[in-house]
């Protein structure tokens, strides 16, 4: 069984945090070869977090080397790992897009025992439980590390991309490693965390890649590979500082069966159906707290929406619901609209192409509240059902178009955003990055945030 989690040691004073990840999807990878002959042909470990942006696709490698070695997530969301001529395929399943993986393939050729010449660690436990498996013959050469081309992000015919986040990817040229050299269980919480693995030795053609640059994203200042990485369409962007040990909520692929819409962006940009207009929510719920997001109207509809909600669409099958047309929705409109279940009343500006529309939700007070802002201009508060209250007792961020036939973009900003902005303004514990200032105490949604104000 894969544990599937949340890790952040926010829960953990003091802990080691990870800073930033990379964000990729579409055509966007980046390539290496490696100068010579490794420092050992025989041994090394991969170790990476990911976190999935997409589930059931047409395969999504996160690792290849040209002459036959990788890690590809299938389209049955099992996982395929090769190396040295061997393979293992997990019976489990990865279909969690609101989680970090750490995922540790262990390569030893030498070793007598069959068995554990390849080796797969999730979240810092052993997987044995595998679909297929082709052990390598014993000394074989590795795939990983040879003088042959290394890719991230594709397969090593550039093709079938990964959608998803990677963050804190270290190849150990020369050293069969287990997952304690790379994270920790948190005594408090159990939870799978990192620790720093700046330490460690990497050998001739090992790398770390922590992504700090965003204008070089594939430089490396900690491993030992002379050649940092090209990227391809990747751009300062698609850095992000949704990372293992602080996890932020994006939109979610999962809850969009209604609304049918296209996620990109590390599940940041969605393009709404033309045939549905069941809005798309968000991967956190929300209970407690006062939050803060921001959504930009790429490209508007007929009128777009954009708000919370406390229904949970699938239960109640609806798939013709606009946002604010159920209960316990509450919506501002692109047409200076304010919508509920009881209707719509006049409300702000009308909002179009390019604006971004603010969303701060009080879920602290005696009467929960939410205020909408336009381009950084309070728009008024709006008392909103109690959160005790809902269907679920929890809030989602949601945002959707009004009209069966219409379609709108919109990217969401919840802290690390996948758009260029013009400012730049953190919450009160220093978290996030908007175009507009936060209103003070109200705070991005990520896990940090989560554990002390939520």
């Amino acid at each position: 069984m894969i544990t599937e989690i949340l890790p952040a040691n926010s829960a953990v004073s003091g802990g080691y945090d990870v800073d930033n990840s990379v964000r990729l999807f579409a055509d966007t990878l980046m390539t290496m070869t490696p100068s010579g002959a490794p420092t050992n042909a025989d041994i090394n470990t991969l170790s990476f977090w990911c976190k999935l942006s997409a589930i059931g696709t047409n395969r999504s490698p996160i690792f290849a080397a040209s002459n036959g070695g990788g890690v590809d997530f299938r389209s049955d969301d099992q996982v395929d790992f090769y190396n040295a001529g061997g393979s293992l395929r997990t019976t489990a399943k990865f279909r969690d897009v609101s989680a970090w993986y750490h995922i540790v393939l262990r390569t030893d050729t030498t070793d007598g025992t069959a068995n554990d010449r390849l080796r797969v660690y999730v979240n810092g436990t052993q997987v044995t439980d595998f679909a297929q498996r082709t052990n390598p013959d014993q000394n074989a050469n590795t795939h990983f590390g040879s003088a042959a081309e290394h890719h991230i992000g594709c397969n090593n015919n550039a093709a079938n991309f990964f959608n998803g986040y990677l963050a804190e990817v270290c190849f150990i040229d020369g050293l069969s490693l287990g997952p304690d050299s790379f994270g920790e269980f948190d005594s408090g919480s159990g939870i799978w965390k990192p620790i720093d693995v700046s330490g460690l030795t990497y050998g001739k053609n090992g790398f770390y890649l922590e992504f700090k640059s965003g204008g070089n994203l594939g430089d490396e200042d900690k491993g030992t590979q002379t050649a940092d990485w090209s990227e391809t369409n990747l751009t300062v962007l698609d850095q992000s500082t949704d990372t293992c040990t602080n996890n932020f909520i994006t939109m979610n692929p999962l809850d969009s069966f209604y609304s049918a819409s296209t996620f990109s962006e590390g599940n940041l940009k969605i393009v709404s159906s033309s045939g549905n207009y069941s809005p798309d929510m968000g991967t956190i719920g929300l209970s407690a707290g006062k939050w803060y997001w921001e959504v930009k109207i790429d490209t508007t509809s007929t009128e777009d929406m954009v708000g919370i909600t406390g229904n949970q669409r699938l239960s109640s099958g609806s798939s013709t619901s606009h946002l604010g047309g159920m209960l316990y929705d509450f919506a501002y409109n692109s047409y200076a609209r304010y919508y509920n279940n009881d209707g719509y009343v006049s409300y702000g500006a009308t909002f179009g192409n390019n604006d971004i529309i603010g969303v701060a939700l009080d879920l602290d007070s005696g009467t929960n509240t939410i205020q909408f802002y336009k381009n950084g201009s309070a728009q008024g508060s709006k008392n909103i059902t109690h959160v005790s209250s809902t269907e679920n007792g929890f809030y989602n961020v949601s945002a959707g178009d009004f009209t069966s036939g219409a379609s709108m973009t919109f990217s969401s900003n919840f802290g690390s955003p996948p758009y260029a902005i013009s400012s730049g303004n953190a919450d009160g514990n220093g978290f996030g990055n908007f175009e507009y200032a936060v209103p003070s105490g109200y705070f991005a949604i990520c896990t940090k945030n989560l554990a002390s104000n939520g």
